[in-house]
This record gives C-alpha cells, structure tokens and sequence, in this order.
C-alpha cells in the first residue's frame, strides 16, 4: 500500500491488563506472608503497555484488544484515550473479566508477575479479520504474546498480506519455541536475554551467537535488549547497518522496571514506522526504555518526547 494511505504509524495487537502491584521490602520464599505496601491499580498488559508508549511519543497509534465488562476495562480504556490512542478496535467481552497482572517490586526495582489472561484469552482470528482494514492502514503492527497463538498468526499472516511490517515481541516465550512462519515475519523479532536463550537454543552461548542463530532460523532482524545494559542488534542480511551491533545503556535512577521492555518494544516500532534504520530506532528506545524506569508503574512511566534523556550519559 502506498505509504500516502497509511492512517496508523503502529497498529500493536495483543494484551490489556489491569496491574496490581505491591512493593516489598524482600521478596516472600515458598510459603512465607511478608508485608508489602499499599495495592496500586493501573492500567497494564504488554498490548496496551506498547500501545501507550507509542501514543506518548506523538504517533498515530491504535490497539487491537479485548477487555472484560468491569471496572478494569473501564479503567484500561480509559488510559488509552488519555494517551491518544485509537480504541475502536478494543473489543469489550460480555460476561468476562478483564485480564490482571499480580505484580510484586521488590526494593531493587526488579519485578515478579504473575498473569491472570481473562478477556485477552477471548481475542480471536475472526477480530483480527474484523480489523484488516486496519492492519492494512498501518505501517508497523507489534504483537506480543499474551493472546492466543493462532490470533498471533492470524495477525501475521494479514500483514504478510497486506504488506505491513511486523514488530514481533513473543513474551512470555512460547514453551515450544517459534516455528519458520512465525520467525520469518519479525522485522524484528525483540527478545530479552532469557527469551533469545531459548529461542535460540544456545543457553550458553554468546549474546552474539544469539542473533545470528535466530536469524539464521529465519528471523529478519532481531533485537536482543539487555536492561540497563542496552541492546544488541542484527538488521536485515544486506541492509546497510546490518551490524551485529550494539547499543549502550543509559544511567538512569532506578524506581520500578515494570513495563520497561514495552515501552521500548513501542518506541522501537514507532521509530520504524516513521522509515528509521533499524539501530536509529534501537538509540531511541533505549533513551524510553531509560526513562520509563525512573517512575512508578507501567504506562504511568512512560515519558512524552519531551520528557526524554539526552543520549548522553551512556554506559561504557
């Protein structure tokens, strides 16, 4: 489709979830009651997290997701119009709950979460259709992989279509791995270090190896992010910065890592749905994802253009 017609930079498809946190002095072992801090409510899933995150950034953004009829999809819809992102494709489940994400932070601002999916179990094929229009409207869509599978591939497989490019984040990793079809259309695939372990099925390996073994198994380009270390990338075989390549940290105070790697996955893919080379738009979400970090909670992290760090400061 002629780049003329495109009504959305980022389409992202995937999870709205309303996050329940509690900070803790140290995390409880196995079977044992510690104290935390007051429940904070907010409005979270990886979907809507990257959604958001673009939107902030001044993007045309828009979310294919499905919530419950209760007061956390009020409260998760909401966020998304605040942001500015386009809702007409957040479906609402009669009789389901929405999703919630059970978050613990403990005083290092690493995190534990556990997920309870509700309504974004409920997002089907037939909405993806439904949506292809708007898919075909956008340039980049993100997927993540709090939906069902076969709603990822359905997704992928109307963008292969329709000829928009695909920003896959498949977290939490799929026990089983990712087949050629779905590798093949990751312009890139994001991972964080876990994920590229496994994917890659080189534990032990080097990050590098990582990258050239997922691209080897059919990846485009990829992105391994590595916290606050930064990121390591390896862009299109042929592209002019198809590295490998590397993209330092930035110093940052650290409050809560909830939702860092989304807002870098949406930064990322607002970048190149403005036609950035791939490691331009990795420097970018680096300097969001350093950002984000600095405050509370996920999407209520998440910085405006003007609110970002200068790209000085990086780590060695």
């Amino acid at each position: 489709m002629d780049e003329k017609k495109k009504t959305y930079d980022v389409l992202v498809v995937g999870s709205a979830n309303a996050d329940l946190t509690v900070r803790v002095d140290r995390r409880p072992g196995a079977g044992e009651t510690v104290f935390g801090t007051d429940l904070v409510e907010s409005a979270g899933g990886k979907g809507a997290n990257q959604a958001v995150a673009a939107a902030r950034l001044g993007v045309r953004t828009a979310l294919l997701a499905k919530v419950g009829d209760d007061a956390f999809g009020d409260l998760l819809l909401a966020a998304q119009r605040e942001a500015g992102t386009d809702v007409r494709h957040v479906l609402v489940e009669r009789g389901a709950r929405t999703g919630t994400a059970m978050i613990v932070v403990g005083p290092d601002g690493d995190n534990s979460i556990v997920v309870s999916p509700g309504a974004n179990a409920r997002l089907s094929p037939a909405d993806v259709a439904a949506a292809r229009e708007t898919i075909a409207a956008s340039a980049v869509v993100s997927l993540q992989w709090e939906i069902p599978e076969e709603t990822v591939r359905a997704t992928v497989r109307a963008a292969r279509e329709t000829g928009t490019r695909v920003v896959l984040n498949p977290s939490p990793t799929p026990r089983d791995g990712l087949d050629r079809e779905l590798l093949a259309a990751a312009d890139p695939l994001v991972v964080n270090e876990h994920e590229a372990r496994h994917l890659s099925g080189l534990p032990d390996a080097e990050p590098a190896a990582w990258l050239h073994e997922l691209r080897r198994k059919g990846a485009r380009s990829v992105v391994v992010t590595l916290g606050a270390e930064g990121a390591l990338l390896l862009g299109a075989e042929g592209a002019e910065d198809a590295g490998p390549a590397r993209v330092p940290g930035l110093r940052a105070e650290v409050v809560d890592t909830t939702g860092a790697g989304d807002a870098f996955t949406g930064a990322l893919a607002s970048r190149l749905a403005a036609g950035a080379p791939l490691l331009e738009a990795a420097r970018f979400a680096v300097r969001v994802g350093a950002a984000a970090v600095t405050r509370a909670g996920a999407q209520p992290s998440y910085p405006t253009l003007a609110e970002l760090p200068p790209e000085q400061g990086a780590l060695p």
